[in-house]
């Protein structure tokens, strides 16, 4: 094996002999040759689209099976198989009915003609052999950007099954992203016209954030500002984590009246704020800290925990049997909830025994999206012009397992007291539940949601700028951030494509960057690496 896509890779360069976060060899092959059958499927939608032929089924299908190759989201080696054999049975149906789309040089890339072993130990050779990511390329920077892209559109990919799954959709996302797959075996492309997808990807990922916010606001309602208890109740309990707040909702209708609380974990945290998520009076609290204590918290949970479309630590076995899943999610031992019927997890819920008895604990806000702060953007402004608040830290990302993470809660508790934290992702875990006082009545610390709301971050600092009359890079803003897998790199590209410089990015630059790609990076972004806490923050004020 070999995979580099994440932030904790092993020595900092690839894990080659088994994964970080407990991928298994056999696994990390199939994701590979998962990618080089979907690269075949997407040659021939993209071609087909072009003549303006589309199959939204063929799309959806394309970005879930991209969704599962992410860290940490399908572990399951028979899971992997059947998204393999569907994804060569698509593309033979296409063929079959519109015939070949695919013409000329194009013909020679062999994803096209790829069929699928017979069995399992088969498909895992046929993985060893297509290689990591399923193209060679000798030249490090068109190799570094290759990677970049590839990582970007599986970003990409989990933004846009979230937001399908609301009923939001753009064709144009999707051909992009078959389009990026189909120009993995170009060689016509130079570097700069590399460079240029890569940032094309950033745009498109914009484009499909902005998707999931619409499909979360108008499912959900806009966030706004509540407090939410990290107690506990007595009674029977449920445990939700990762990221769909549909599956949430419709838990929430199952359970009501059922006499079993519901706690959020990890990115769920954010669905206390919405208006059609909060009116449920069972929806009683959060529950967990930081992701490195997800196993510990986990064991300990008197309930059954569903994880909706996470990134998921490989959890121990002994509570496989507590632990449900819905979307690309997929472990060996873990039940799938079928159809949106949570009536098995319901059961387990009355079976365990929940909390015994209440706990009394410390309560912290979200819902700080782009509505809740513009909302007081005069009241902002104004602390601005009077000096009141004189810089804007965001901080956020992912979190993860390695120590020094302990600098962005550093970061946080050591910007004086008139500055304001902006932060969103898992990674705000390490200082959410700080108590930093307020400027004006406004919180010094103000959770903007899950790692797709920089899309309310970024719709922010484009009103602050417009209100100031001035540009976005010369706002009292800086960006210190935190990343771990292939969302992340989304994001950043982003936030590259729009042009934000002196972004602080750590714990440690991706391993996927050649010296050259960073060279570019550095040159025209001011992108660096993050350093120690006292340091960076005394440039951060000073400039």
């Amino acid at each position: 094996m070999f995979c580099n896509q994440c932030e904790q890779t092993a020595k900092g360069v690839a894990c080659t002999v088994s994964g970080v976060c407990g991928k298994k060899p056999e696994v990390a092959q199939l994701q590979d040759l998962l990618t080089y059958a979907i690269r075949g499927l997407s040659r021939v939608a993209f071609a087909l689209g072009k003549k303006g032929i589309t199959k939204p089924e063929i799309d959806r299908f394309v970005v879930k099976g991209l969704f599962t190759t992410l860290t940490n989201v399908n572990f399951d080696p028979e899971s992997l198989v059947e998204y393999i054999r569907k994804a060569v049975e698509l593309r033979e149906n296409l063929i079959s009915k519109w015939g070949n789309p695919v013409t000329g040089d194009e013909w020679d890339d062999p994803s096209l003609q790829f069929i699928p072993a017979g069995d399992l130990q088969g498909l895992i050779l046929q993985g060893e052999g297509v290689g990591h990511l399923g193209f060679t390329e000798d030249d490090p920077d068109l190799r570094s950007l290759k990677q970049i892209l590839v990582y970007g559109v599986r970003g990409i990919a989990a933004y846009a099954h979230h937001a399908a799954v609301l009923g939001q959709e753009d064709p144009e996302v999707y051909q992009f992203i078959h389009r990026a797959l189909a120009n993995l075996t170009n060689n016509s492309l130079s570097l700069k016209d590399w460079l240029d997808l890569v940032l094309e990807c950033g745009a498109v990922n914009l484009r499909a954030m902005e998707l999931l916010d619409a499909g979360n606001t108008k499912t959900f309602g806009h966030p706004e500002p509540t407090p939410v208890s990290l107690g506990r109740i007595q009674g029977k309990c449920i445990l939700v984590s990762g990221h769909d707040l549909l599956d949430l909702k419709h838990l929430l209708e199952q359970t009501e009246g059922r006499g079993i609380n519901i706690y959020t974990h990890g990115e769920m945290l954010p669905a206390h704020g919405y208006p059609e998520l909060k009116k449920f009076p069972h929806l009683v609290g959060h529950y967990g800290t930081a992701w490195q204590n997800q196993k510990q918290e986990f064991s300990r949970f008197p309930g059954p925990i569903l994880m909706t479309t996470n990134c998921l630590q490989e959890p121990q076995k002994t509570y496989f049997e507590s632990i449900f899943t819905t979307g690309p999610v997929a472990w060996p031992g873990v039940r799938y909830v079928e159809n949106g019927s949570f009536q098995p997890i319901i059961d387990k819920a009355l079976e365990m025994p929940g909390f015994g008895d209440n706990q009394e604990g410390p309560t912290v806000m979200t819902g700080f999206a782009r509505n809740a702060v513009l909302g007081v953007a005069d009241r902002v402004i104004e602390a601005v012009k009077k000096g009141d608040i004189k810089h804007f830290l965001l901080v956020g990302g992912c979190d993860g397992a390695r120590g020094s993470r302990g600098y962005y809660a550093e970061i946080v508790e050591k910007a004086p007291n008139n500055t304001v934290i902006l932060t969103l992702g898992c990674g705000k875990y390490r200082f959410f539940d700080r108590e930093l006082g307020t400027i004006g009545g406004i919180p010094r610390l103000l959770d903007l949601g899950q790692c797709n709301d920089a899309y309310s971050a970024i719709q922010i600092a484009i009103a602050l700028a417009n209100a100031f009359e001035c540009g976005v890079n010369d706002l009292p803003l800086s960006l210190v951030l935190s990343w771990y897998e292939q969302k992340a790199v989304a994001i950043l590209l982003t936030l590259l494509h729009l042009g934000i410089k002196n972004i602080r990015l750590g714990p440690t630059l991706p391993a996927f960057i050649s010296p050259g790609v960073l060279k570019v990076l550095v040159d025209n972004y001011g992108i660096k690496p993050i350093s120690n806490a006292d340091a960076d923050l005394e440039a951060i004020l000073a400039s």
